[in-house]
C-alpha cells in the first residue's frame, strides 16, 4: 500500500502564497518555495517515518504549472523537491512523481485500490482507484492505519 500526497493546497499552502498567480504566470518558482506547511510538519514526519517502518510506501503526487513551458516545469520540479527536502527532510519518499499539469494521478502512480491520496482536487479524489481525502483529514486518516 502507498500513501500519496499532493502538495500545493494540501501539504504546502501555495494559493495564500501573496501573488501566486502572478508569479506561476511570470514563470517564476518563488511561490512554490515560499508556500507554508499546511500541517505541523514535524508530527507529519514522525507519522509517515512510523508508517514507512510498519511497511507502507510514501509517495509525492503533484503536477507542474498550468501552462507551463517544459523548461519551467522543469523548475518546478526541482523547487517543490527542495520544499519538500525543506520541510519534511526526515521523510525518505519512495516515490516522487510531479508530473505535468492535468495528468491523471492514478494512472501516473499506477494507483492500486489499496492506494490511499490526500488532495485537495475534488476530480483528483474523484478519479482514484483507492481511497481519497481531503487535505482536513490526513493526520486523522493516517493515525486510524
Amino acid at each position: 500500500m502507498t500513501i500519496w500526497f499532493d502538495m500545493d493546497g494540501t501539504i504546502a499552502s501555495l494559493f495564500t502564497v501573496p501573488n501566486w498567480l502572478d508569479g506561476l504566470q511570470a514563470e517564476e518558482v518563488w511561490p512554490y518555495l515560499e508556500a507554508a506547511p499546511m500541517l505541523n510538519m514535524s508530527l507529519l514526519a514522525r507519522k509517515l517515518n512510523k508508517l514507512q517502518k510498519a511497511g507502507y510506501k510514501l509517495g509525492i503526487i503533484s503536477w507542474t504549472s498550468m501552462n507551463g513551458s517544459a523548461s519551467y516545469n522543469d523548475e518546478v520540479r526541482k523547487a517543490k523537491e527542495k520544499w519538500l527536502r525543506q520541510h519534511l527532510h526526515s521523510v525518505e519518499w519512495d516515490f516522487i512523481k510531479i508530473v505535468e499539469y492535468g495528468k491523471d494521478k492514478g494512472l501516473v502512480c499506477n494507483a492500486q485500490k489499496t492506494d490511499l491520496l490526500f488532495d485537495d482536487s475534488r476530480a483528483n479524489r474523484e478519479n482514484w482507484p483507492g481511497s481519497a481525502f481531503h487535505p482536513n483529514h490526513i493526520m486523522s486518516e493516517l493515525y486510524n492505519l
